[in-house]
């Protein structure tokens, strides 16, 4: 069975200022990431990673240009009708765990289920279930500050796939964990992604990269290799 595009960007430039201080961070990107796909985004300082990062995330609008989130243009929809996507077919991993520090694993799960709108009980299983995936089970009631930092990283991690979402997006996801965690947190993303799960990762690290199956390679707001093979980094790096 073929496999659908859940991400299409159309020429998108995302420019600020104008005249003599005009910056365009984004400058004619096209891009598809097809249906469980796990790939990651790389570049230097100001290439443009995390711009692209926020406009995939509908955290952002693109000056021009379109995207297609799930075969839906959202490239003009206001801030409202964002967040509704968001919340609906999207998923965010971040740097920063942002838990709430009164609540306890299985409630700050469950929280996107409220906005939701979800009923109680449901919000219960399905925060449940989260949580057992990324194998945290035994530290339902736990607090955030009884929890190591690489625990509180899979409940941020339940946290963004409780709501099923058609994309996980993860920001620098192991930037504050040691090397050994972060093999443990790279796991989950791959057992999330051999599940079915589409993943998008920006990533300045090549070792957590290289753990992806295909690299997308920023360059002055652009690019330069859409398609990268984790073997092929080092030589891109060389010259980039």
């Amino acid at each position: 069975m073929p496999k659908s595009t859940i991400i299409r960007l159309e020429d998108i430039y995302k420019i600020y200022g104008s005249g003599e201080t005009e910056v365009r961070a984004l400058a004619g990107v096209d891009l598809i990431v097809e249906e469980g796909e796990f790939c990651s985004i790389m570049g230097a300082s100001g290439s443009g990673k995390s711009t692209m990062m926020n406009v995939i995330g509908c955290l952002d609008k693109p000056t021009s240009g379109r995207y297609y989130l799930d075969n839906v243009d959202v490239s003009h929809l206001d801030d409202s009708a964002l967040a509704h996507v968001r919340n609906r077919k999207l998923g965010f991993v971040f740097q920063q765990f942002h838990l709430l520090p009164q609540l306890s694993a299985l409630e700050n799960v469950m929280l996107p289920l409220v906005y939701a709108n979800v009923p109680d009980r449901d919000r219960r299983d399905r925060a449940t279930e989260a949580l057992t995936k990324v194998g945290l089970a035994h530290r339902l009631n736990n607090r955030p500050n009884q929890l190591s930092g690489g625990q509180q990283q899979r409940v941020a991690i339940a946290r963004a796939i409780v709501g099923q979402p058609v994309v996980l997006l993860a920001d620098e996801p192991t930037g504050a964990l040691d090397s050994h965690t972060t093999e443990e947190i790279l796991q989950i993303f791959s057992d999330l992604n051999a599940s079915g799960m589409t993943v998008v990762m920006v990533t300045h690290e090549p070792d957590v990269a290289r753990r992806t199956r295909r690299i997308i390679w920023f360059k002055d707001g652009t690019i330069l290799s859409p398609s990268l093979a984790p073997t092929e980094l080092n030589q891109i790096m060389a010259v980039a």
